[in-house]
């Protein structure tokens, strides 16, 4: 497979910032020496920047940083679209306001191949708030309401050209949800499975059931893996972390089921903050989850050092 690298030193949808330099943690974390092992071919084409801001504001006052998610968001989905057509697109961010712009532009991709796009959600978070019911004002919690064509959006951040089914979505890993967020994801049809969920069934019975459905509709799949999917004691370079996230085994299971159902055509990871890492262990715990996503079997993983 062609892997393409891209850059994405993104902060402004987080509070807390360091998220900019994820994609040089990944890069040191040698993501791709790890792909090019396994036989892949990899280009990273750099970080992308936005250029000039949109003058736009919202009445709701605690939005911040709109001018520059909505740049993000419309550079991101014509990166993505591009990209989308030269190989398999691995975005390294940066928060993870990255993905409403990821998202619409390998969805745009997926409806000229006539094909429908579903996404694997791995977060704490179901990042369902829209510009009027966020409180925090942190953008990367509004990308998922986003690509799924929520209201409330038009004249604030780039129109979507295909917006994404909300019954195409499944989220796993779900362990902190706003009020709001619950109201919304009631009169919407995404599948959410939170950590109760995983500890009652095993993440393997949920997943499985996931990619039967995108199987089933010959459909492509974007996973987005944000770091606090994962249990903090494993991967502690994130600002939002939840306690009860996903174990070692199950984050490399999920990977692994990942790769032998061969739908996966482009991966966002998100939410690294090297500030916050321990000696490098999250980035490279990142790395290995994409090399297990790519054809790293358990006895191939090096064993790791901290």
């Amino acid at each position: 497979m062609h892997c393409r690298l891209i850059g994405i030193p993104l902060q402004d949808g987080a509070s807390q910032l360091g998220c900019e330099m994820g994609p040089s943690a990944l890069r040191v974390a040698d993501l791709k020496g790890a792909l090019v092992e396994l036989g892949h071919e990899v280009t990273d084409i750099g970080n992308v920047v936005i250029g000039d801001l949109p003058d736009v504001s919202h009445p709701n006052p605690a939005v911040r940083n709109l001018p520059q998610i909505a740049a993000w968001t419309e550079l991101l989905t014509e990166v993505a679209y591009r990209e989308s057509g030269q190989g398999m697109p691995i975005f390294m961010g940066g928060d993870h306001a990255l993905s409403a712009g990821t998202v619409a532009g390998v969805a745009r991709r997926a409806a000229e191949q006539g094909r429908p796009l579903f996404v694997l959600w791995l977060d704490a978070h179901t990042d369902f708030h829209t510009l009027e019911s966020t409180k925090s004002g942190n953008l990367h919690g509004l990308p998922a309401a986003y690509y799924t064509g929520q209201p409330g959006f038009d004249g604030y951040l780039p129109a979507l050209s295909h917006p994404v089914d909300p019954a195409r979505v499944c989220m796993i890993g779900i362990r902190s949800v706003d009020p709001a967020e619950r109201e919304a994801l009631k009169q919407n049809s995404v599948t959410v499975h939170d950590m109760r969920t995983i500890d009652e069934h095993g993440v393997a019975v949920l997943l499985r059931r996931f990619i039967d459905e995108v199987e089933a509709a010959n459909g492509l799949l974007h996973v987005s893996l944000d770091v606090d999917f994962l249990e903090p004691a494993i991967a502690p370079a994130v600002g939002t972390t939840v306690p009860g996230g996903a174990t070692f085994r199950e984050a490399h299971l999920v990977m692994e089921m990942l790769h032998d159902s061969g739908l996966v055509t482009s991966l966002d990871l998100v939410e690294l903050n090297p500030f916050l890492d321990e000696r490098g262990r999250t980035a490279k715990l990142l790395v290995d989850l994409t090399a297990s996503l790519m054809g790293r079997t358990v006895l191939d993983r090096p064993t790791r050092s901290y």
